[in-house]
């Protein structure tokens, strides 16, 4: 049986999130979270997943579970909230224990998989920078099968993964794609993730710092990457090209 629509009164109440139906009241097949950056709020990536248009694809926006000090907006995943000493910004690495557990647990296997009836692999993860972050350590902590897939944008497996999550391969393919100068995701970071996952594949994009794809050229490998991973109940249409 193919998984329904989720609705919000499947998730627990102390989850925020958002859910976009597939474009054209198409039944969904797959199901793809996104994850904010920090000090973000779930509704920029509302957005984000109604320009996607994925077909057969329903698309949830969480918002990290912890609000940012003095009431200035804004929610991060981590932990602790840590300035960095050397930059004066905030550590996007503090640990991903409780923000893993919300979306490990209460979104995937309780709400998505026992609630609505999808497969792990109908379930992909795409994150930014410390939504990355988390999406990666719920991919590498998933043990029952592969995920769908993980799209990184800027972000890279945190310090505190558990060590056993390091002690057999996760089977679910991964997408990084950092900037070629200054990123955050480092080439011992892309080593790290190639020892948690079988199959990792890394996109630099020409630019200095980490952000979100902001042309045809850096979404052109994400998209590549999805068209390669969302399942299709429609079939192929008639004169399509796959992109591999």
């Amino acid at each position: 049986m193919p998984g329904r629509l989720p609705t919000k009164a499947d998730f627990p109440a102390k989850v925020t999130l958002s859910v976009t139906p597939p474009p054209t009241l198409q039944p969904p097949t797959n199901v793809l979270i996104l994850l904010h950056g920090l000090g973000d709020v779930n509704e920029s990536f509302t957005r984000l997943g109604q320009q996607l248009n994925l077909p057969e694809t329903v698309c949830i926006a969480v918002q990290a579970p912890n609000g940012l000090l003095f009431d200035i907006g804004g929610f991060h995943w981590g932990d602790d909230l840590v300035v960095d000493q050397a930059t004066g910004e905030l550590d996007m690495d503090t640990g991903f224990k409780t923000a893993t557990r919300l979306i490990l647990e209460d979104v995937i296997r309780e709400s998505l998989i026992k609630k609505c009836g999808y497969r792990a692999r109908e379930i992909v993860l795409f994150g930014f920078a410390q939504g990355a972050m988390v999406g990666l350590q719920v991919a590498a902590e998933f043990e029952d099968n592969e995920l769908g897939g993980a799209v990184s944008i800027g972000g890279s497996l945190s310090h505190t993964l558990p060590l056993k999550a390091l002690s057999q391969k996760s089977k679910t393919p991964v997408l990084v794609c950092r900037a070629s100068k200054g990123s955050k995701v480092t080439d011992s970071a892309v080593s790290k993730l190639k020892d948690a996952f079988e199959n990792v594949e890394v996109k630099d994009w020409k630019r200095n710092g980490d952000g979100m794809m902001s042309n045809r050229e850096e979404m052109m490998p994400i998209m590549q990457f999805l068209a390669r991973r969302l399942l299709s109940r429609r079939g192929v249409p008639a004169g399509s090209v796959e992109l591999t």
